[in-house]
């Protein structure tokens, strides 16, 4: 399915995990970049490029200006 991707990854000893390449490259995530991991006891955990919360941050910030 385009734009869908379903990988695996597995936690190391340090609790680290590694993206899978398909969804690094379908994010554009770069050795570097930053993320963001949100955490729901029950829904479970996403994480998200941290640029996506800066531009909305920027527009919320535009909006009330």
């Amino acid at each position: 399915m385009k734009g869908k991707y379903v990988g695996i990854a597995k936690v190391g000893e340090k609790g680290q995990i590694v993206i899978p390449k398909d969804a690094r490259k379908m994010f554009n995530i770069k050795s570097g970049d930053t993320v963001v991991v949100l955490c729901d006891s029950k829904k479970g955990i996403a994480i998200v490029k941290s640029e996506i919360f800066e531009d909305t941050i920027d527009q919320m910030m535009k909006e009330n200006k």
